[in-house]
C-alpha cells in the first residue's frame, strides 16, 4: 500500500505528539504529586505544631483537664481530617484520637520499629510501617517542657484530599494540551494541503516531461522552495527539449553524411561492375570511390573521439612546448595544398617568447583543423594568416583566411556537431562537420578561450588562446 507524503507527515506528527503527551501525562503526575505532597507537609508541620503548643503544652501544664484535652484532639482530628497520636518518653501512645477509616494505634510506637526515635521530629510518606492500608502523610514532632523531652505527637493525614486536587491541577493541564493538539492538527492539515497541491501537480507534469511533452507548463510562481523547484523543472524540460531536437538534428544530420557517400560508393561500384562506367573511365570513378571512403572513415573517427570525449573526458598530456613547432608544421602539411589552391599561407609572429603550456598533440590538432578549415573557404589568390601575439600571461594564436565568410545566423551554431553553414555545405563535400566541435571541445579542456569573427565576402578570424610558459624559448626558429 502506497503512503503519500502528507500521510507520512500525519502519522509522523501524531505519533510524536502522542508521545509527548505520554511524558507530560507522567512529569506532570509525578511533579504535581510530589509538590502537593511536599505543600501538604509543610501545612500538617505548622498544625502539629500549634497542636502541641496549644493543646499538649497547656494539659502538661495542668491548664487542661483530661477530658478537656481529648475533647481538643477530637476536635483537631475531625476538622483537619487527621489522626493524632500522643506518645510519653517510653514510646506508649497516651492519647489518640482517629480520622475516619484509620486503624487503631498499636501500644507502643516501639511495637512498629525499635529503632524509631522520638527526640527528633521527622516526615514520612507511606503506610507508616505498614499501619495503614494506603498512603499518608505523617509528621512527628518531640514535646518539650521546659526545653526537656517529654514524649511525641504524630500526626496522619489522609492523601485522598491530595488526589482530588491532583486530578483537578492535571485537568487544567491536559485540556487546553488536547485542544492545542487538536487545532495543531487542524493547522497541520491545512499547511500540507497547501503544500501537497503543488507537489502533486509538479509529479503530474513531470510525468508529462517523462513522455516526451515538454511544452507543459507548471504554472507556479511561489518563491519558496517549492516554486524553485518548479522552475528547475521547468529549465531542466527546456534543455531536455533542445537535447531532443539536437538529438533529431544529429541523427539526421549522421544519416545524411552518411548516406551520401555510401549511395555514391554503392551507385559507381554498381555501374563498374555492370559495365555502365566504360574501363578508361573506371579510374575516375574508383578515385571518387576512395574519396567517399576517406570522407566516412574520417567521419567515423571523428564521431568515435567526440564519443571518446563525452565518456571519459579529454586526456591531456600538460607540458611546456614552444606553438611555433606545431603552427609551422601545419603549414609545411598543408603547403602543397595551398600551392595547389594558389593561396598564400603566411605566419605573422609578434611574441619574443613563444612557450607555452597544454598538449602539444592535440594544440597541433587544433591549429590542422583550423587551418584546413580555412583552405576549404579561400579561393584561389587569397591569402591565409597564421598570427601569434601576446596578452598578459597567455598568447593568442590565430587563423585568418579571406574566404567567403560566415553567415552572422550561423555564428553562434558552428561549434554544435554537424551543424555545416549553407556556404560550406554547398562548396564542401568532403567536411564532416564535427572539427570545429573537437576544436572547442580540445581548447575548453585546457581551461582556454577560443572564439571567431567574420564577415561575409571578406573572411573568417579564429583565435584562441594558450597560458605561457615560464620557460623560455631556447630553440630558433626554422
Amino acid at each position: 500500500m502506497k503512503h503519500s507524503l502528507f500521510d507520512k507527515i500525519f502519522l509522523g506528527f501524531l505519533v510524536f505528539s502522542i508521545a509527548v503527551f505520554i511524558l507530560v501525562v507522567i512529569y506532570s503526575t509525578d511533579a504535581s504529586k510530589d509538590a502537593l505532597i511536599e505543600e501538604k507537609t509543610a501545612v500538617i508541620t505548622n498544625e502539629t505544631i500549634l497542636i502541641a503548643e496549644l493543646s499538649v503544652s497547656g494539659y502538661i501544664q495542668g491548664a487542661l483537664t483530661e477530658q478537656q484535652f481529648q475533647s481538643n484532639l477530637n476536635y483537631y482530628s475531625s476538622t483537619l481530617d487527621v489522626s493524632i497520636w500522643i506518645l510519653d518518653n517510653k514510646g506508649i501512645i497516651t492519647y489518640y484520637s482517629l480520622a475516619t477509616g484509620h486503624p487503631e494505634p498499636p501500644k507502643n510506637i516501639f511495637f512498629l520499629n525499635q529503632d524509631f526515635n522520638i527526640l527528633e521530629a521527622q516526615n514520612y510518606t507511606g503506610t507508616f510501617y505498614d499501619t495503614f492500608d494506603d498512603d499518608v502523610i505523617s509528621v512527628t514532632i518531640p514535646i518539650l517542657t521546659n526545653n526537656q523531652p517529654n514524649g511525641m505527637i504524630i500526626v496522619h493525614s489522609t492523601l485522598a484530599q491530595l488526589a482530588n486536587v491532583q486530578s483537578n491541577i492535571i485537568r487544567v493541564i491536559y485540556v487546553p494540551f488536547l485542544i492545542m493538539l487538536i487545532i495543531s492538527f487542524a493547522l497541520l492539515g491545512l499547511i500540507s494541503q497547501k503544500i501537497m497541491r503543488p507537489i502533486r501537480h509538479i509529479n503530474t507534469v513531470a510525468e508529462s516531461y517523462s513522455t516526451g511533452n515538454f511544452e507543459v507548463s507548471m504554472n507556479i510562481k511561489s518563491k519558496d522552495e517549492i516554486g524553485q523547484l518548479a522552475s528547475t523543472l521547468e529549465y531542466m524540460a527546456s534543455e531536455l527539449s533542445k537535447l531532443d531536437e539536437y538529438r533529431k538534428d544529429f541523427i539526421s544530420n549522421i544519416s545524411h553524411d552518411f548516406r551520401s557517400p555510401l549511395t555514391s560508393i554503392k551507385g559507381y561500384a554498381e555501374a563498374i561492375q555492370d559495365g555502365t562506367i566504360p574501363a578508361d573511365k573506371q579510374e575516375k570513378y574508383l578515385n571518387i570511390i576512395v574519396d567517399e571512403t576517406k570522407r566516412l572513415t574520417k567521419l567515423t573517427s571523428s564521431l568515435l573521439e567526440l564519443n571518446k570525449f563525452d565518456t571519459y573526458g579529454i586526456w591531456l598530456v600538460i607540458k611546456d612546448f614552444d606553438i611555433i613547432k606545431p603552427v609551422k608544421a601545419a603549414m609545411r602539411f598543408y603547403e602543397g595544398k595551398c600551392q595547389e589552391k594558389g593561396i598564400n599561407l603566411i605566419l605573422n609572429n609578434h611574441c619574443l617568447n613563444t612557450m607555452v603550456k597544454g598538449d602539444q598533440t592535440k594544440i597541433q590538432q587544433v591549429i590542422y583543423n583550423l587551418l584546413d578549415n580555412a583552405i576549404k573557404f579561400t579561393p584561389s589568390g587569397k591569402s591565409i594568416y597564421l598570427t601569434l601575439t601576446e596578452l598578459n600571461e597567455k598568447i593568442l594564436v590565430s587563423v585568418k583566411d579571406e574566404g567567403c565568410g560566415i553567415p552572422a545566423e550561423s555564428l553562434k551554431k558552428i561549434w554544435t556537431r554537424f551543424y555545416k553553414a549553407d556556404t560550406s555545405r554547398g562548396k564542401d563535400k568532403q567536411g564532416t562537420g564535427l572539427g570545429l566541435a573537437i576544436t572547442r571541445e580540445i581548447i575548453l579542456a585546457h581551461n582556454e578561450n577560443i572564439n571567431v569573427v567574420s564577415t561575409e565576402d571578406v573572411g573568417s578570424e579564429f583565435t584562441f588562446s594558450l597560458a605561457k610558459s615560464s620557460e623560455d624559448s631556447t630553440e630558433e626558429d626554422s
